[in-house]
């Protein structure tokens, strides 16, 4: 079979099994991209979840020698959640980024992938194929630019022309040597609206690098103690953020519900964040276990739950703060709950932290609750 032909059959089959948008792009070393990488290591600006060597990241014939052509994939996902809760006074909830709703988009994407790999074995037997979705060695992203799914935004996400930059990414290298398509070009222009509203001035440069330690839809994700500077930062976010997609002109009205695996569901999507302090783990499995937010475990979720209540200032929550402060097994909790208390500033949350620092034996967590306790020398001066 030709491959003109093979290629449309391909369109026509993403189509047919829910594939929003499907580029092709020559397996070409990445030249810009693998410069770019070596700036990002030299500034520290990674953030420590990238897999693969810089050769690996590149060059798709390390991951797949007879590698000639890479299919990209995009599917899009909704910008906005119908009738979403309100977080009130007696009911706070917290919010998990847009890329987190509904089930986990690396189950789906790679689903659709094999279907399609599958689909193309049928037609040339002799066919070899590799399929990733972001936890792969390539950048999503580099390939989706290369493939003409869209354009590399100042944001560094991809911006369709169709879905905005709320579209997932996945990709297939092949040894099929498909004929390219285009790349699109760039359209960000003089704007630098998610530059400026990034709120940790993450995006850096000129636009369309990232400086990972400093984003907050990474630093939802680690484990330890959260930097002081980003805890005011993250407001109510309990995974991810969406600040520099939402203020993007290019995403203004985009809001598409294709795909019924990704509608939220509210009491996940935006969790009320009392419940989630002293959830077990049997419960996080079941509730929260099919969203890609939970690949990190409850760990950084509760710390963010803690640090959103402090940011409410929630006095309902202060009994089960004061509980995890003095019972829970792990530092960074027990630690961010005695700031979080602080934070509240009420007599009652000052009196528990001075209590709990008397049995208190790990000198981090004591630190943060000499931290809790200058909340009240503060407001003292105020």
């Amino acid at each position: 079979m030709q491959t003109d032909q093979l290629k449309q059959e391909i369109i026509q089959y993403a189509k047919q099994i829910g594939i929003d948008k499907i580029g092709f792009a020559s397996a070409d070393i990445f030249g810009e991209l693998k410069e770019r990488l070596k700036r990002q290591q030299e500034l520290s600006y990674q953030s420590g979840f990238e897999k693969g060597s810089l050769e690996e990241r590149t060059e798709p014939q390390r991951l797949l020698p007879e590698a000639q052509s890479i299919i990209s994939i995009a599917i899009a996902y909704p910008s906005r959640m119908k009738n979403a809760p309100k977080s009130t006074k007696e009911e706070r909830r917290g919010l998990f980024a847009r890329a987190s709703w509904g089930i986990d988009y690396h189950v789906v994407l790679r689903e659709r992938l094999e279907k399609l790999a599958a689909f193309i074995l049928e037609q040339v037997p002799d066919a070899v194929n590799k399929v990733m979705v972001d936890t792969g060695e390539l950048s999503d992203r580099a390939v989706a630019e290369r493939a003409g799914i869209g354009f590399s935004g100042k944001n560094t996400s991809i911006i369709t022309p169709e879905y905005g930059s709320f579209v997932y990414l996945g990709e297939m290298i092949t040894n099929i040597p498909f004929l390219p398509d285009e790349p699109l070009e760039d359209s960000c222009g003089d704007c630098r609206k998610c530059m400026d509203a990034c709120p940790t001035g993450a995006l850096v440069g000129d636009g369309g690098q990232l400086n990972a330690q400093r984003c907050i839809a990474f630093l939802t994700q680690t484990k330890d103690f959260l930097p002081d500077e980003f805890r005011t930062k993250i407001g109510n976010r309990i995974y991810g953020c969406d600040t520099c997609q939402q203020v993007c002109p290019k995403n203004k009205g985009i809001d598409f519900h294709i795909h019924p695996e990704f509608e939220p569901e509210h009491d996940i999507a935006k969790p009320k964040l009392i419940p989630m302090l002293q959830i077990s783990n049997r419960e996080f499995k079941e509730k929260f276990g099919p969203i890609s937010g939970a690949w990190r475990g409850k760990k950084p979720l509760q710390r963010n739950a803690l640090i959103a209540l402090g940011h409410y200032k929630d006095k309902t929550a202060i009994t089960e703060m004061i509980e995890v402060m003095n019972n829970d097994p792990r530092p960074v909790i027990r630690g961010t709950a005695a700031w979080s208390l602080g934070k509240i500033g009420t007599e009652e949350a000052f009196r528990a932290i001075k209590d709990a620092m008397t049995k208190e034996t790990d000198e981090q967590v004591c630190f943060e609750m000499k931290k809790g306790l200058e909340f009240q020398k503060q407001s003292a001066v105020n």
